[in-house]
């Protein structure tokens, strides 16, 4: 069961496990899309977000961070002197330690990766096939590291993203994923890979949600599925969590 101070799971997927101070949670497809790209109008996606933005204030959080995905396995650390919503570009992790802060990444089958140390440092990060043959969780990790939280101390969470019955991709993913080139298509389980190599780096406690967004296509949005709609990966650094429960429609 979530804790009391998490979202109303109406609209939301929790992230469980974490580390004391942090809240995390998908959302659903009930909550809207967040993506840019669908045929809803940008004042609608864009008034969800600032919607996100209000409803994290009573938990003493005012610094939002997301940004145009890439693919990619930058991860950046993000730190205090700003207020409000930061969008930054070519970016695919976050990392902070400092409270008062969420990150955000947005999905619709790649993987929602959350990290958190018990000394107060959390990482989110999206991790499709292409960021997760780059090396993006094993980057998060180091900058993880970097901060004296070892992946030995650090829960790790996979949030819920398509699963390997659904996905079947080419010899040339298999290629970047693996080193090695079949023949033929085949099915890819994304967030088996990932767990192998969290294990690869030493990673104890980790947790990985059993949702599909194609198999459970009435809950989340699905690429694969032909949604153009995208759902949130949300972890958020509470300086303070206040005695109320959070009502997340975003």
């Amino acid at each position: 069961m979530p804790p009391s101070d998490a979202p109303a799971l109406a609209t939301a997927e929790p992230v469980v496990g974490v580390a004391p101070g942090a809240l995390g949670w998908t959302t659903t497809r009930r909550a809207g899309s967040f993506g840019l790209g669908s045929e809803e109008s940008v004042g609608l996606v864009i008034d969800r977000w600032h919607r996100l933005l209000d409803e994290l204030e009573p938990f003493g959080v005012y610094r939002l961070v997301s940004a145009t995905q890439v693919h990619g396995a930058i991860v950046e650390e993000h730190s205090a002197g700003w207020r409000g919503w930061l969008r930054l570009r070519g970016v695919d992790g976050h990392i902070t330690r400092t409270p008062g802060t969420a990150l955000v990444v947005t999905v619709a089958d790649c993987t929602p990766v959350f990290i958190s140390h018990p000394h107060g440092v959390i990482a989110a990060l999206h991790a499709g096939w292409r960021g997760t043959a780059s090396g993006i969780l094993p980057a998060a990790l180091e900058a993880m590291n970097r901060l004296g939280c070892p992946a030995k101390e650090c829960h790790v969470h996979l949030g819920p993203a398509i699963c390997g019955r659904c996905y079947e991709v080419g010899p040339e993913v298999f290629q970047a994923v693996y080193g090695s080139r079949p023949t033929e298509p085949g099915l890819l389980d994304v967030r088996q890979v990932l767990v192998d190599q969290a294990a690869r780096y030493g990673v104890h406690a980790l947790t990985v949600s059993p949702l599909c967004t194609r198999c459970d296509q009435g809950r989340f949005f699905s690429h694969r599925g032909g949604d153009a709609g995208r759902q949130l990966g949300v972890f958020a650094l509470l300086p303070t969590v206040p005695q109320e429960t959070l009502t997340v429609s975003s």
